[in-house]
């Protein structure tokens, strides 16, 4: 049995898998005569293979429990997809990289602030989310086929684990 704590989400350790989504360090500009910030360019979306588009969804996360087993991981070959708290309560992200299956020597686990959002590379094996309180609401941004069958395309590829993994909350 592997077990794992997760560190802080930091730039550096998790721009191999994707980008950070937060205010801190980001550019931004003044908007609306003064009364807002508008910070630009978090992450780009890219979820255009075979004619699809992006799309906005909204996800609501229930508490796991922990230590929480890690059974399987996911991907998707087609898009990139982006998860955005709306609440200040941190979060739980699993990672790996790997082409056919996930490289679990590749394998990190991070912890959220609770103002950081991640947006997941193209092929980034991850495990679906791991909210820490009930009900916790997520802008996730990602694909949408536009429902036409000539479009359709194998967007999501679980696969599970040859390994027991364990991680643990703090």
């Amino acid at each position: 049995m592997r077990t794992i704590s997760p560190i802080s989400l930091e730039d550096e350790e998790f721009s191999k898998y994707g980008k950070i989504i937060s205010v801190d360090n980001s550019d931004s500009i003044v908007i609306n005569n003064g009364f807002a910030s508008k910070h630009y360019n978090l992450c780009n979306i890219d979820a255009n293979d075979n004619g699809g588009v992006a799309t906005l969804h909204l996800y609501e996360g229930k508490k796991r429990e922990f230590p929480l087993k890690i059974n399987m991981m996911e991907k998707h070959p087609h898009f990139s997809q982006t998860f955005i708290p709306r609440s200040k309560t941190p979060f739980i992200i699993v990672v790996a990289l790997g082409a056919k299956e996930p490289d679990l020597n590749t394998l990190s686990v991070f912890k959220s602030n609770g103002n950081q959002g991640v947006h997941y590379n193209k092929n980034v094996w991850h495990f679906p989310l791991i909210s820490l309180e009930d009900n916790e609401q997520f802008i996730v941004v990602d694909r949408n086929d536009l429902g036409k069958e000539e479009n359709k395309i194998i967007d999501c590829i679980e696969l599970e684990l040859n390994q027991d993994i364990e991680i643990l909350k703090d």
